[in-house]
């Protein structure tokens, strides 16, 4: 049951503009109302450009990502030449730390 003379403060969120009603004796929260969020889209043929458009551009970072997947097997080629090659011509050199022997 609520006590008369009960404070409810009205507070805005500062960052999702939401509605708080907070009591001052429990400092809880008694309720919200978030804030309307304006129409991104004013109109429709905007809003078919962007799907469109997106789908053009799902399709090139698909397309990179499968470009780099296969060359990914000659870089780490590279790589563990050019470490092999290191290693060989510093052998007294303590090989480096993994991040698990650091523990």
């Amino acid at each position: 049951m609520a006590k008369k003379g009960t404070a409810l403060f009205d507070i805005v969120c500062p960052c999702c503009q939401a509605e708080l009603k907070v009591d001052a004796e429990t400092h809880s929260v008694i309720t919200s109302k978030a804030a309307e969020k304006p129409r991104e889209l004013a109109d429709l043929e905007v809003g078919l450009e962007r799907l469109r458009g997106a789908a053009a551009r799902r399709e090139e970072a698909f397309q990179k990502s499968f470009a780099a997947e296969k060359m990914q097997p000659q870089i780490l080629a590279k790589k563990f030449d050019e470490l092999f090659k290191k290693a060989k011509e510093t052998p007294d050199e303590p090989p480096p730390k993994r991040d698990i022997d650091l523990d």
